[in-house]
């Protein structure tokens, strides 16, 4: 039912990528999360397809990163800095339960 059946070789190894990128990038640890989807932009005029990181530097400090282009297109230079990793500390969980 979740499924996303149009996943492609080519897909997964650059959702690999940028996961090993967003690694390097923000110093995220081996034993922490990093989330890499691509899935349709539901904004209006926008891109058809985005790209969402989500990373943990810690199992309570998630962050989040939006990428306005397919994951194939994104390369290095669309991480933000490391020095802006508080920028992306993603609190949408603080309302939660």
């Amino acid at each position: 039912m979740f499924a996303n059946r149009n996943i492609t070789s080519a897909m997964v190894a650059d959702l690999a990528r940028i996961e090993t990128a967003v690694r390097a990038c923000y110093h995220v640890p081996d034993d922490q999360i990093v989330l890499v989807t691509q899935e349709p932009a539901r904004l209006l005029g926008g891109p058809d397809q985005m790209t969402t990181v989500l990373f943990w530097i810690d199992p309570d400090t998630r962050h989040k990163l939006r990428l306005f282009k397919p994951a194939s297109e994104v390369g290095q230079s669309d991480l933000p800095p490391a020095w802006l990793r508080s920028a992306l500390l993603d609190d949408d969980l603080a309302d939660c339960c």
